[in-house]
């Protein structure tokens, strides 16, 4: 034992206060330092505790009796009024973290039982670090008064708790960090007054805080904000209000950032203030920023890059335009265009351009911020007025300057020097204009100057900066290091570069000419109206608006391609993708030992190791033990315990691979590392190492036959498997041998001088001198004959004995080279004295008995080496095995962190956010059928058969002897196995807990001695033998009612442990799963808190933090934040803490209210967040502490506080729909965020996996946000308010971490929807603001690509579809394109290069890319090629094209009208078929309604353009818009299970009916009704505001834009192009509505009677194509027309009848499919093509299980329904075809 684990003394006559032993503790008892607890042993914890006790001479709080047992914190506690469960927790939380923190220190202290003095300041400094900042920041003096000339321990102690205090009460107010430093900073004002016992002004009495009492700080502090918060969200009703009416959590806290909320708020606070809601008077407004719906915010957050690409495409045209095409190279035109003046003096526009563009930023700062303004707020409206004033005055000068120039040059005739001269002025003023950005320019060069203006506080340098930035607390000094700066600019220049020199030549240039031609065409015979006069201005824009929107998009492209680029050569230089499988694993498996032992085992001389001469010898030791350098294995085969410890380690982790059944026993055998019995002399390498090794020694054997020895050993050792294998065998069967021949026999004497023989020969170098070589293949047959009849059930031991005499006469007469008579034989001791007496081994063999398992346990092994004729790469069968086992090993040879042992290691918490997902599934939920007749258990079975069968292979090891018992006495080992293999709270825990296991391993082998090491291994060979089975348990100290079963707490390791393991992991470890709900549930008794309790009984540092509601009576309910655990001693669940809350957790966002009410039950320096839908690895865990001391080193200039960590997508499996979902995340997850930590230096948070700075966070607004809606992307709101504040984020792939995704299309589209709508929301956003233009310019543009700007480049592909297509129809109908037909070739061949960039992007190729890469990283590259070629196969383009409509809509409409919300997937296995009814209902505004829009635009365009004629130009032009509206139209059947399927198809088309004519009522649901649907579709309009409106019918008049096209076009009213046609148009539409609106009447009042007329009504107005765009027109002036009911009810009318017309259009096609031979296996192929290569019977699932007879009889059924739904089908498609035919 360890001399730090120090004996507790014993309880016996211990006075204490009465009732503390009794309260339930949660990591350690510290009310009781006494108890028996393995946590107390260390002098770390009870001098932590001590120091809290230092109470004494402090003046004792008044009015309360002070008892002996009381510390600072109840001190504070008294004065204050903090709640004594928040006391409690905080207590526990300082006892560990000052405890933890004093293990760390080096050197340790002297005095090892008293709390050093540099702990408690480091830990103040850093806890409260943002509170010094913010007082710096507002020119205030710090209320922390303590000098570092005289530290007083005590007195930091008290500001510690005192903060930890505030925190752990503040509840919501703990997203608002300043507010908690203005809570802090009076509370710490009036504890400094206490603590220099000042006097009361008022009473002349010793100084009381203005609050204390019972609940005090509470009701008096905490509850008036959060009701304001309250008030703010109620205002807002549920988000729907726009931003800028009501205050989010950043608006309040952002009050506290200015100096007002001193003199206005005061201390104690001033209910009366205008900070309130509640006072009487106006209550303060937006504060720091104001979002509102516009895509203008795009263009204020990044305005710097809208002016770069606006002034290059206005510099790239105006060279373009003056080149001379037939005059010298392509270079030497452009040089020879910019000699010429006139286009010097062309170029000098852009300066108008950019102070124009400046002048547009400024009345946009004016515009959406003028809600700011107020009397306190004074500057900032004289700042906004005077950059409209002078971006005003600059455009003004520069307009003036730029026409001088020109009058001088008319004037003159010629470039005169007066010219010049005017030229030289503008120059001037452009050096003026430009001074600013060279000022940047420079600071960007010399970014720690930037840096150190932005933090200091100094007002001379708020005052310098004011102009440019405005003063703001976050958002200062986020310059990287000079190093990083370079990386990232270079890599930013050459895509720029790039970028521009492609947009020059191969988009603007050769779109020059055609415009020249179009421009100049004179004569044009206009059949639509003619916008511009006599111009052709109009049809030039619409040529080029296409190629204006790719342009500025086509960055995205540069960039994923040079991401990639860079992404694979830092994955080199990482040494990703070394080892990639088995076969790789085994030429490295003799480095591994080594590789373990330096990476994941502590050294002392490590950990101190500083400077660059120990940085030197580290890298040569990776070098050495990467590629094998001086043989490290050797030195494992002379450092047993080096052995010992990573054959321990290696064998855990294939035994939790064998618990988690992915592999097999037999494969455990083989995997496995056998302890070092049978005196074997070498390493003993696992089987599937070693297999067909002996075979191929004896080959070279039998080959140099006649070389001496020293020659054939050299041969053999040159592979150490072989040299392993040999000399394993040899030693084996010599131990073999004699342990079954009994020892007294001369028998067994005759072995032994055989072997002694053979012993000294080889010591000797003779043995090929002395023995016949060739004659070992013969006797290597006997043996291996031997070992296999003593691996069989029942040795035989007369063919034993056999067999014996056979290799003796063998070994006698004919093994040696010089024959041997008897008499030499004799005389040798080979033959028995009396030979003639007995038949030799006749009564000398005795075998082991049955029960002695590692006697037989070693026979197999031997067995196996010496049969095995293959090199077993087929080892282990599991494919997961296999990647988990090549991923763990390549790790080991990357650059990790050097490991410190358990005791000095960071501590850490694990949290994950629950509300009411699955726990574990239920018998029932397993065997229900869907109507296919699969239930989810057949399902996993058919998926995972090789893991089921391993499963049943432990079950029948554990004693069933039939699969009937599984569902009975196995039923919960079934259940658990079926949850582990979904996205369950059961499967995230079990991973998390590995952390638990693997620590407790871990820190047995740091404490373990070279004796303890040796004799446990022994020790622990015998426990197995006893055993007599795999993974066997014993009832150790961690075995509490068999929990084996989950929480894998126990394990062969864990039977060597001495006791201190369990109280090191828990103080190093804990894991809170924040059940917000879990308090309702136990109350409904609902099976989810049920299955909670189990898995907190079987896991025990596992903790339930949820939000308890009790009913006070008088109709009030009282909230608590409660913590729970299992305690094992009272067998029941036991309540730790109770915290009250002011009032209901969820005002903002759910998952991050959830989090931060359990954030103050987590412990340790980190903070890892884990999703509901992760898992985690044992051997992953084991490199926790490697991570966690990445804390501790500088990435680039600063320490990082976001640990990125890489995620395996663990749901590519299921179809080729999750594997192109699991593609696409694994390459963000993987090369994404590699680059965007290194070189771009712009990671953010962007999922759960991450490992955060605890204090650091804590103390900043915690690890997310919550205001509504706008923060409904949570997560990356961390990274945004992490950067900001000066945090850095970084990226690590040597751990990973599971991630479930979903896997099927409508999943996946509400997960798509809920990203880009989240995406739309941070565009209003001020982090999204703040960091556009904080960050310096390459930083920005690397920050816009990867977040917003990936989502707004999307839809600008969307876009460009729709600009070409309503452009190509307008120059077809309006004459253009007739008048221009000989030039037209022209402009399609440069439309062609448009076209083909974004068919690009369509197809999803730059998203493919990356995958590509990646995979070429770490798989090959020919299997990445292959992977891409069967992406492409299984229509991957489909998905991605159809992928990219959902972003597009969601992002756009999101922005433009708001409706942001959370969308649950479901997370659940998706193999049933879904109907057409809820495909349409998800996808007809999105894709359907588009992609028909796009349709019927290609077919007008193709009816009525002269260039159409030609098919092939036709093709080439509209391939891949046709492309676009199939994928759209289709994709959603395409990859629905049995979406093919005729009889499905005739249900869902009678369902899809059934659904538009039903009318609802109050409950019905939009599953049931059309009309709640559509009603529903049009919640974003309601809540929408008067631009969004105006924005959606100025879209909308398209349609009847193409409609006025169509009359002109038309024979009635040929020749005339007014404007009227277009009102005459619109009055036509106005006639038939009105005698619409009469049909309805008459049909409403006799409705019996007006069926044929309302027929008539619909065919007249169908056959216009402006009823849609009124439909959409009427939905964005519903609050007005909704008060005309005929009106309104003839709209809805209207409505469900392009529905259902819609609806028909979609089925003809799908029917048509399922109606054709063949679609419906070629579909299942491509959508299930990824599950049959897991032997998965796809077929069957897919169209049922059930008998022959049931499918029968529901074919009877069906062909009932079948003719009638036939004809309605047909008669929609009669329909469908005249309308079609009417618009042709």
């Amino acid at each position: 034992m360890s001399l730090r684990h120090r004996n507790v003394p014993s309880q016996t006559g211990r006075p204490s206060a009465a009732g503390i032993e009794e309260e339930p503790y949660n990591i350690i008892p510290v009310n009781n330092l006494l108890a028996d607890h393995p946590s107390l042993r260390y002098p770390e914890v009870r001098a932590a505790a001590a120091a809290l006790k230092t109470v004494g001479d402090l003046r004792r709080p008044p009015y309360v009796q002070w008892r002996p047992h009381y510390d600072l914190l109840d001190w504070l506690a008294l004065f204050f009024g903090f709640q004594k469960d928040n006391v409690r927790n905080q207590r526990e939380h300082m006892v560990l973290h000052l405890a933890n923190a004093q293990m760390r220190l080096t050197p340790p202290p002297d005095n090892i039982d008293s709390l050093d003095s540099t702990v408690v300041r480091r830990f103040r400094r850093k806890l409260l670090g943002n509170y010094s900042s913010w007082c710096s920041y507002l020119g205030k003096k710090s209320n922390i008064w303590i000098s570092d000339r005289n530290p007083d321990s005590r007195r930091e102690l008290l500001y510690v708790g005192l903060y930890l205090l505030v925190w752990g009460e503040a509840a919501n107010l703990r997203f608002m960090p300043e507010c908690i430093c203005y809570i802090f900073h009076n509370m710490a004002s009036e504890l400094n007054k206490i603590l220099e016992d000042c006097l009361d002004e008022n009473t002349g009495q010793p100084y009381l805080p203005t609050l204390s009492g019972e609940n005090a700080f509470l009701n008096g502090v905490v509850k008036p904000i959060y009701e304001t918060i309250k008030a703010e969200i109620d205002e807002s009703k549920n988000g729907t209000e726009p931003h800028c009416k009501w205050r989010n959590y950043d608006d309040i806290n952002e009050y506290f950032w200015t100096d007002r909320c001193f003199s206005k708020l005061k201390w104690p606070l001033d209910l009366g203030s205008s900070f309130f809601k509640s006072s009487r008077g106006k209550s303060v407004g937006k504060t720091g920023f104001v979002e509102r719906r516009t895509f203008f915010y795009l263009y204020r957050s990044f305005d710097r890059l809208w002016v770069m690409l606006a002034l290059f495409l206005q510099a790239a045209i105006i060279v373009a335009w003056e080149e001379k095409p037939d005059r010298g190279s392509v270079t030497g035109q452009l040089w020879n265009a910019l000699k010429s003046r006139d286009v010097q003096v062309r170029l000098l526009t852009v300066f108008l351009t950019w102070s124009g563009m400046r002048l547009l930023q400024a009345v946009l700062d004016a515009g959406s911020q003028r809600s700011l303004i107020s009397r306190e707020t004074k500057r900032l409206f004289f700042r906004m007025l005077m950059k409209v004033v002078a971006a005003t005055v600059w455009i003004i000068a520069f307009i003036v300057l730029y026409t001088n120039i020109w009058k001088q040059r008319k004037q003159d005739r010629q470039w005169s020097r007066a010219a010049n001269d005017k030229i030289y002025q503008f120059l001037y003023a452009v050096v003026a204009f430009l001074i600013p950005e060279i000022l940047a320019l420079a600071l960007f060069i010399i970014p720690w100057i930037r840096n150190f203006l932005e933090e200091s506080n100094w007002k001379i340098f708020f005052a310098l900066t004011w102009w440019f930035q405005g003063k703001s607390f976050v958002g200062r000094g986020l310059r990287e290091g000079l190093v990083d700066n370079i990386k990232y600019s270079t890599f930013w220049i050459f895509v720029l570069a790039t970028k521009f020199t492609f947009s020059y030549f191969l988009q603007v240039k050769p779109m020059i000419k055609p415009s020249k031609l179009l421009w100049n065409l004179k004569e044009v015979d206009y059949e639509w109206h003619q916008f511009f006069g006599e111009s052709n201005r109009f049809s030039v824009l619409l040529l080029w608006l296409p190629v204006v929107l790719i342009y500025l998009m086509d960055i995205q492209i540069w960039y994923a391609i040079y991401s990639s680029i860079v992404g694979a050569v830092v994955g080199l230089f990482d040494h990703l993708g070394e080892i990639r499988d088995m076969g790789q694993l085994r030429l490295r498996f003799q480095f591994f030992a080594s590789a373990i032992q330096f990476n994941l085992m502590p050294e002392e001389q490590l950990l101190n190791a500083r400077g660059f001469g120990n940085k030197l010898k580290d890298a040569i030791h990776r070098l050495k033990l990467r590629y094998g350098f001086g043989r490290p294995f050797k030195k494992l085969e002379s450092n047993q315990v080096e052995a010992n410890k990573f054959a321990l380690i290696w064998n855990e982790i294939i035994l939790a691979f064998r618990e988690e059944d992915i592999v097999s026993d037999r494969e455990v055998e083989l995997l496995e590392l056998p302890k070092n019995s049978w005196n074997v002399t070498v390493i003993r390498w696992p089987c599937f190492l070693l297999c067909n090794e002996l075979l191929l020694a004896l080959s070279q054997a039998k080959e140099l036959v006649d070389a001496p020895d020293k020659w054939l050993w050299h041969k053999i050792c040159k592979n150490e498997y072989r040299r392993c294998a040999v000399v394993e065998a040899y030693d084996s069967i010599k131990h073999l041998l004699l342990s079954i021949i009994k020892i007294d026999t001369e028998e067994h004497k005759i072995i032994t001088v055989f072997f002694q023989m053979i012993k000294v020969s080889i010591e000797g170098e003779q043995f090929t001198k002395t023995f016949r070589v060739d004659l070992l293949p013969k006797i290597y047959e006997i043996l291996q004959k031997l070992v296999g009849l003593l691996n069989g059930e029942e040795p035989d031991i007369g063919r034993v004995v056999n067999v014996l005499q056979s290799i003796y006469e063998i070994a006698t007469r004919q093994f040696f080279i010089e024959k041997k008579t008897t008499e030499q034989l004799s005389t040798e001791g080979l033959t028995p004295h009396d030979p003639a007496s007995k038949l030799l081994f006749q009564n000398a063999v005795r075998l082991p008995d049955a029960s002695n398992e590692d006697f037989f346990r070693q026979v197999r092994r031997l067995h196996t080496i010496l049969t095995s004729r293959d090199s077993m790469h087929s080892v282990p069968v599991n494919l997961e095995a296999r990647r988990r086992i090549a991923f763990f090993s390549n790790s080991l040879f990357m650059n990790l962190p050097h490991a410190p042992q358990v005791e000095k290691m960071l501590a850490f918490s694990v949290m994950t956010p629950y509300y009411s997902e699955e726990v574990v599934y239920s018998k029932e939920q397993l065997k229900n059928e869907t109507e296919d007749g699969i239930s989810t258990l057949y399902y996993l079975q058919t998926i995972y058969a090789d893991e089921w069968k391993n499963f049943k292979e432990r079950m029948r090891r554990e004693g069933i002897k039939t699969d009937d018992e599984l569902y009975t006495t196995k039923l919960r080992e079934l259940r658990l196995w079926a949850s582990y293999r979904g996205q369950t709270l059961a499967r995230t825990v079990r991973g998390m807990m590995y952390y638990y296991r693997a620590l407790k391993m871990l820190a047995f082998l740091d404490s373990a001695s070279e004796m303890d090491i040796r004799e446990d291994a022994q020790e622990l060979g015998s426990m197995r033998s006893s055993q007599g089975n795999l993974g066997g348990r014993s009832n150790g100290v961690d075995d509490v009612n068999d929990r084996s079963s989950l929480s894998r707490a126990t394990s062969s390791v864990s039977m060597l442990y001495k006791g201190h393991e369990h109280g090191t992991a828990l103080m190093k470890f804990t894991y809170v799963v924040a059940c917000q709900i879990y308090g309702s549930q136990k109350a409904k008794k609902e099976p989810q808190a049920e299955e909670i309790l189990y898995l907190m009984k079987q896991n025990e540092a596992l903790r339930i933090a949820y939000v308890d509601e009790v009913h006070a009576g008088r109709g009030e309910t009282e909230y608590y934040s409660v913590l729970v655990k299992y305690d094992h001693t009272l067998e029941k669940e036991v309540e730790i803490f109770r915290v009250k809350l002011p009032g209901p957790v969820k005002l903002g966002e759910g998952k991050p209210e959830n989090q931060n009410h359990a954030m103050i039950f987590t412990r340790g320096d980190a903070v890892q967040t884990i999703d509901m839908n992760q898992d985690n690895y044992f051997e992953e865990a084991l490199k926790m502490r490697n991570l966690l001391q990445e804390f501790r080193h500088y990435h680039g200039i600063r320490k990082p506080t976001i640990l990125g960590v890489r995620e395996h997508i663990f749901t590519g499996s299921v179809s080729s729909l999750a594997w192109f979902m699991s593609a696409q995340e694994t390459s963000f997850v993987t090369l994404g965020q590699r680059v965007l930590a290194n070189p771009l230096k712009v990671r953010m948070h962007y999922g759960h996996p991450d490992v955060f700075d605890r204090f650091w966070f804590l103390s900043r607004g915690g690890i997310s946000k919550a205001s509504r809606v706008i923060n409904i992307s949570e997560d990356i709101f961390a990274g945004f308010n992490c950067t900001l504040r000066g945090g850095n984020v970084t990226h690590h792939e040597y751990i990973q971490v599971g991630k479930g995704r979903d896997v099927g299309l409508n999943q996946i589209s509400m997960f798509e929807a809920k990203v880009a709508s989240g995406n739309g929301e941070q565009v209003l956003s001020r982090d999204v603001y703040r960091l556009g233009h904080r960050l310096d310019f390459f930083r920005m543009l690397s920050f816009f690509y990867t977040t917003v700007g990936f989502f707004f480049n999307t839809m600008m592909v969307i876009l460009t579809v729709y600009a070409f297509l309503w452009g190509r129809i307008y120059l077809a109908l309006s004459g253009v394109e007739k008048s221009a037909l000989a030039d037209s070739t022209d402009t399609n061949a440069a439309l062609a290069v448009i076209l083909n960039q974004q068919f690009i992007i369509q197809l999803g190729l730059f998203t493919a890319l990356p995958m590509i890469v990646e995979w070429s990283l770490e798989e090959g590259f020919l299997l990445a090629i292959w992977n891409f070629i069967r992406m492409q196969i299984q229509l991957s383009s489909v998905f991605y094209t159809f992928s990219m409509g959902t972003r597009a809509h969601y992002f756009g409409r999101t922005i433009l009208h708001g409706g942001a919300k959370y969308r649950a997937t479901g997370r659940g296995f998706v193999v049933e078929h879904k109907s057409f009814t809820e495909n349409y209902r998800l996808y007809a505004r999105s894709h359907f309604v588009k992609a028909i829009e796009l349709g019927l635009i290609l077919i007008v365009y193709a009816t009525h353009s002269p260039i159409a004629k030609d098919s092939l130009i036709y093709i080439a032009m509209t391939l891949t818009s046709w492309f676009l509206v199939i994928s759209w139209i289709l994709a959603p059947f395409v990859f629905n299970p049995s979406g093919f399927d005729w009889l499905k198809t005739v249900y869902d088309f009678e369902g899809f009916m059934n659904w538009i004519w039903y009318q609802g009522r109050i409950s019905t649901k939009s599953e049931q009704s059309w009309e709640i649907w559509w009603y529903e579709e049009q919640d974003h309009l309601r809540t929408t505001g008067i631009p969004g409106r105006i924005m959606e019918i100025i879209l909308d008049l398209r349609f009847s834009s193409s409609s006025t096209g169509l009359y002109t076009s038309s024979k009635c009213i040929s020749g005339s192009t007014s404007i009227l046609v277009y009102l005459l148009s619109w009055i036509y539409i106005f006639a038939v509505f009105v005698f619409f609106l009469v049909i309805q009447y008459a049909r409403d009042k006799y409705s019996a009677k007006t069926t044929y007329a309302s027929w008539i009504s619909s065919r007249v107005f169908l056959r216009s194509s402006q009823p849609l765009g009124i439909l959409l027109i009427a939905q964005a002036l519903r609050p007005m027309l909704q008060k005309f009911r005929l009106i309104w009810n003839a709209v809805v009318s209207l409505a469900r009848l392009y529905d259902i017309l819609l609806g028909i259009l979609i089925m003809v096609p799908v029917a048509f499919m399922s109606w054709m031979p063949g679609f419906q296996s070629m579909q299942a192929r491509i959508l299930f093509n990824e599950a049959f290569s897991r032997g998965l019977r796809i077929m069957q699932i897919v169209t049922g299980k059930k008998s022959k007879a049931m499918s029968k009889l529901k074919m009877k059924e069906g062909h009932k329904k079948v003719h009638g739904n036939l004809k309605l089908l047909v008669c929609g498609v009669e329909i469908s075809w005249r309308c079609l035919e009417r618009i042709c």
